[in-house]
């Protein structure tokens, strides 16, 4: 969606874009790769959360089909 605001204060488009580029190669030259034992961490993590979003919808499906049915 294009701001007004920056529009009518005169920033163009192509700046806009040049900026948010310039910030995206700043994060880029900030990251670097996970060692393995980070990454075993976050995967851990990851399949933790996914399997609780399972369990409590699964539970709330359930909950709904005793409620109506």
């Amino acid at each position: 969606m294009i701001n007004m605001e920056a529009l009518s204060a005169g920033i163009s488009i192509k700046t806009r874009i040049n900026s948010f580029f310039v910030q995206c190669v700043r994060v880029w030259h900030l990251l670097k790769k996970p060692t393995k034992d980070e990454f075993i961490g976050i995967s851990k993590v990851s399949a933790i959360g996914i399997l609780l979003i399972g369990v409590m919808g699964f539970i709330v499906s359930d909950i709904i089909k005793w409620i109506v049915g």
